[in-house]
């Protein structure tokens, strides 16, 4: 227990400063003798009276129990207990404060009101049930007003809200605290992620116009494997066993995709076929890859401070690779000259490395990477670029998030050569769109493009993987001629 402070006065909280009021409307308040404490619901049974209708008085009601709750505990040992204890404890003195106030709430309603109180002191306020939930894919704060979730492809909007403004900016604050980060008038962009792993980008006034935004893409508890996405349909049998040999054998890839397609999580699958014996060094903004080998550096790439000095670049990162003797190099995402370094990685014994960048179809992508090479200052001719990159990247591996919310593997692309000044590349494996169903879901089918020996087959013959290489792309083609 953390020690509550003796002789408080529950009627007289003193002012509190730094922590947030909760998100929901509540029930008018009253007086009377305090309820029996319930027993916890899940939030999907809780009735809408606290997400619902004037709000003014769960307000004003939470504030002040709030702040008189502060003033009953020790904050500062919070810390030292783990979060089901410090929120047992927070519960029981929630509990004495309201039977000393007399508040009356139905027993559902006070359940609702401690439960946001425990958000509110130990975690992030209004976002602690949806960054519970493990179906949501992206969550969505446009100021104060609702918040909306993405679930199964789907955009959705919440009854749930922040007080205000200045509650949400609070709640920014703490996320990007936690990394040693900051976001304010000076700096008002800030990328961070949540303990769990979760990708969170904030943006405040001046630039938010309407308030601060909070946008965080999460990421499932269980991590997702091939298996999985040949269940849940992006990608056929055939083609989970294709991208498997393509991680195995030390191909050098480059995922390619829209916003939202999948391609960390696919960089995450495809990394689970890598020898655990293999050093690993990833260089991200946010650290988010959730590598399962044992032997893996994880880097970051730092903003600059107040003086506008420390920054630390994806490009540092990536020439500092070189120096770590990693065996494979993995760039969450390729978005700048850093391309150049990560190409000179793959060209030099570094077999294996791969990355993601933002793109709409493999041919896309290898425009892409010249024009990053370009932009970052190289005066190269673009014949140097182009060779640099046919002779460093293997397999280009396209995802897409369809216009029905499903996300597939669209493209298995192998860069083959030079033709004259033009790359040329070949797809193995593509997704075709043959119609739609009732419900508005697309339908369609993977298959081979008919390629029967690949490129990289040689490879896969030295680490022993040609032969079912050559059956899953045969397999891939005869259930597509059936």
């Amino acid at each position: 227990m953390f020690g509550r402070r003796v002789g408080f006065d529950a009627a007289k909280p003193a002012p509190v400063q730094g922590v947030q009021d909760t998100q929901v409307a509540g029930p008018a308040v009253a007086l009377a003798p305090p309820p029996t404490p319930p027993a916890a619901r899940p939030k999907s049974e809780r009735p809408a009276a606290t997400t619902t209708g004037n709000r003014a008085p769960y307000f004003a009601l939470k504030k002040d129990l709030l702040a008189a709750l502060i003033e009953a505990i020790d904050v500062a040992q919070l810390t030292a207990l783990d979060v089901a204890d410090a929120r047992a404890e927070i519960r029981v003195i929630a509990n004495e404060i309201m039977a000393v106030r007399n508040v009356a709430l139905s027993s559902a309603d006070q359940m609702d009101l401690i439960e946001d109180l425990c958000n509110d002191v130990l975690g992030y306020g209004p976002l602690e049930p949806l960054l519970a939930r493990d179906d949501i894919a992206d969550i969505m704060v446009n100021g104060c007003d609702p918040i909306y979730i993405e679930v199964n492809g789907k955009m959705q909007e919440t009854n749930i809200r922040f007080r205000d403004n200045e509650q949400l900016l609070n709640v920014c604050q703490r996320i990007v605290s936690q990394v040693g980060r900051r976001v304010d008038e000076s700096s008002p962009i800030c990328d961070a992620r949540l303990p769990d792993g979760s990708r969170v980008n904030v943006i405040v006034p001046p630039l938010a116009v309407d308030g601060p935004t909070l946008t965080i893409r999460k990421f499932k508890k269980d991590k997702l494997r091939l298996e999985q996405l040949v269940k849940f349909g992006s990608i056929s049998p055939e083609g989970a066993t294709i991208l498997e040999i393509i991680g195995r054998v030390r191909c050098n890839v480059i995922i390619s995709g829209g916003t939202g397609s999948g391609k960390t999580t696919l960089l995450n699958c495809l990394t689970g076929f890598v020898d655990p014996q293999e050093r690993i060094v990833t260089c991200e903004d946010s650290a988010e890859l959730q590598l399962q080998q044992p032997h893996v550096v994880r880097l970051e790439t730092r903003p600059p401070n107040v003086e506008g000095s420390g920054e630390v670049t994806m490009r540092d990162l990536v020439k500092n690779c070189l120096r770590m003797r990693p065996e494979r190099i993995i760039v969450g995402e390729v978005r700048g000259p850093e391309a150049f370094d990560l190409l000179q990685a793959m060209n030099t014994g570094h077999d294996g490395s791969m990355g993601t960048l933002h793109a709409n179809t493999p041919r896309e992508a290898m425009s892409r990477i010249e024009s990053m090479i370009t932009m970052g200052g190289f005066s190269l001719p673009a014949k140097t670029i182009r060779q640099m990159m046919v002779s460093s990247v293997d397999v280009i591996v396209q995802a897409a998030r369809l216009r029905d919310g499903s996300r597939r593997i669209t493209h298995i692309t192998e860069v083959l050569g030079m033709e004259g000044d033009v790359p040329i590349t070949q797809d193995l494996f593509v997704y075709d769109i043959t119609g739609e169903d009732a419900d508005g879901n697309l339908v369609g089918r993977h298959r081979s493009t008919g390629i029967g020996r690949p490129k990289f087959a040689e490879r896969a013959r030295y680490f022993g993987e040609e032969k079912r290489l050559l059956e899953a792309l045969a397999a891939a083609k005869v259930s597509d001629a059936s």
